[in-house]
């Protein structure tokens, strides 16, 4: 099986730095990395160029020019040309745990796809992590990280965890499992098959979106929560806003009205009859991805 991990990333190159430090200590021998630059500027390029000699696999740099948020639009790129079998989805705050892919490759199967999770660090946690930190793994030890910041109950227990304890936690928990991009793996043809992200959608919800659609097409969500991690860099929000949340539940229940498999508005666009009706209610409630 043919293994790609695709990290979205826009003018974090500090934070994008730490994050490729982790995938240069994964147990899992063979894997490309693949980077969806959603526009960032010069100072990214070459902390990538810089960290390529340090990786010791290949380092693909996927960027586009975008005045605005458009994630989804260079993540179709990437998943249009990536050269694998399966895909682990990741973010650029989001250090993983040296055995990360191992455990995504290992519970891969038909027919499904896996929901991972993460353990959210605070500011102050987030910017004492260093190059030796991550290599030792110290940044992933609870001792560790409360010396430098609060860490909440829940993240406390996922990092303690065995690993049997661990799929036990994952069998047992009450939260649904659904495509989220910091942590997400399923098959490339399964994401080509619904025609990849909707790139109309705004920020929050657009991986949700996509995770419905392959439920939709017959897929089974499965959870690996506690078993599959990552530790969660801090960062501010400030382009999340009430008239994107509101665009993208428009989306998200004209996708659950009707059941949507592939979205219009994908990898390769096409028509669909769907499409008017929806247009028709984005109308109606003042709404546009404009």
């Amino acid at each position: 099986m043919r293994l790609a991990v695709i990290i979205s990333t826009f003018n974090s190159p500090d934070w994008l730095e730490k994050v490729l430090w982790g995938y240069s200590r994964q147990t899992l021998p063979d894997f490309r990395i693949v980077i969806a630059d959603d526009g960032s500027d010069e100072a990214t390029r070459e902390r990538i160029d810089q960290m390529r000699e340090h990786l010791g696999r290949p380092l693909d740099h996927q960027w586009h020019h975008s005045p605005t948020y458009a994630r989804q639009t260079i993540l179709n790129r990437c998943l249009a040309e990536v050269d694998a079998d399966y895909i682990v989805m990741t973010d650029g705050d989001c250090i993983p745990m040296p055995d990360f892919l191992e455990v995504h490759a290992r519970h891969a199967r038909p027919g499904r796809f896996l929901s991972g999770g993460y353990c959210k660090l605070s500011m102050e946690a987030s910017r004492q992590i260093s190059r030796d930190d991550i290599l030792s793994g110290r940044c992933f030890e609870v001792d560790w990280l409360r010396r430098h910041g609060p860490l909440v109950a829940k993240s406390r227990r996922k990092l303690r965890w065995p690993s049997f304890a661990a799929g036990v936690a994952d069998r047992l928990t009450t939260t649904r499992a659904t495509w989220n991009n910091m942590n997400s793996s399923g098959w490339l043809s399964d994401l080509r098959a619904v025609n990849g992200y909707d790139e109309r959608m705004l920020y929050g919800g657009s991986d949700r979106e996509l995770g419905e659609r392959l439920v939709n097409s017959g897929l089974r969500a499965f959870q690996v929560r506690h078993r599959a991690l990552v530790i969660h860099l801090d960062h501010s929000r400030g382009y999340a806003d009430e008239k994107s949340a509101a665009f993208n539940r428009c989306v998200r229940d004209h996708v659950a009205a009707h059941k949507v498999v592939r979205t219009p508005f994908g990898i390769e666009p096409f028509a669909d009859p769907l499409t008017e009706l929806f247009q028709a209610r984005l109308a109606k409630s003042g709404l546009s991805p404009d």
